[in-house]
């Protein structure tokens, strides 16, 4: 893996700082990008490699200076890890047009902003890896979540798209789709829950790690395992594949 350079968008915590710490640690050269930049300057100082840049997924002229000053300065990406992502709970009719456009912009708009640069210059090369962290609610339907579930079943068929057009081109497209993970966003949903419901931040955590099959909240580190692999030599016949971590069926 040395001598290979990484985005991973979302990198400043959560899936996307594991995945970041776990290329790092291989020997790639990793450019980590989100809107805080406090807190991905946090991350760039605990790996050697690592480098941070403020950018917003949802804008495409800011992912387009993005990839100029990353690329001037470490060359073209080998890989691209599309992680940012966020998400809000509400029944559909309550649910307003402004966090349905919210939510599409960022998980999926954003993940088309964030691969498009780079597939060109990936198939020309005849070599490359694009991973999109999507969701089992891309997988299947999950209530209260709509705009969240509609925007992972994109980046899924995103992925699948893309995955069947650069197929002849060494170039391979997949998604990882974790259950619940143990993050800050996790967190963001356990205090929602707390402020709904009035049941404990332990009683919605345990909520929470009930619903994965395994019945535990599954780890970051596990889902940046997954992607280490898809971005690995081993996994060059591997496309077109959403794989489910979430502790079972």
């Amino acid at each position: 893996m040395a001598a290979r350079h990484a985005l991973v968008t979302g990198g400043n915590t959560g899936i996307g700082r594991a995945i970041a710490l776990a290329l790092a640690a291989d020997g790639v050269a990793v450019t980590i990008c989100g809107r805080r930049a406090e807190l991905l300057e946090a991350v760039a100082a605990e790996a050697p490699g690592i480098h941070a840049v403020v950018a917003d997924v949802t804008d495409e002229t800011s992912v387009e200076a993005l990839y100029a000053q990353a690329e001037a300065a470490r060359g073209p990406f080998d890989i691209v890890v599309a992680n940012a992502g966020v998400a809000s709970s509400a029944p559909a009719w309550k649910t307003t047009l402004d966090d349905w456009k919210r939510i599409l912009d960022v998980n999926l708009t954003g993940s088309f902003l964030t691969v498009r640069p780079a597939l060109k210059g990936m198939a020309d090369r005849k070599r490359g890896r694009i991973v999109f962290v999507a969701s089992v609610a891309g997988l299947r339907g999950s209530a209260y979540v709509a705009p969240y579930v509609a925007s992972k079943h994109g980046v899924v068929g995103l992925m699948r798209a893309l995955a069947a057009e650069l197929l002849m081109t060494g170039v391979t497209v997949n998604a990882v789709c974790p259950g619940y993970v143990e993050t800050e966003m996790l967190e963001q949903s356990i205090r929602r829950v707390v402020e709904k419901t009035g049941r404990s931040a332990e009683e919605a955590r345990r909520g929470f790690a009930e619903i994965n099959p395994n019945h535990r909240l599954i780890q970051p580190e596990e889902v940046a395992a997954a992607v280490m692999w898809l971005v690995s030599d081993a996994a060059a016949s591997v496309t077109g594949q959403p794989i489910a971590i979430s502790g079972g069926g």
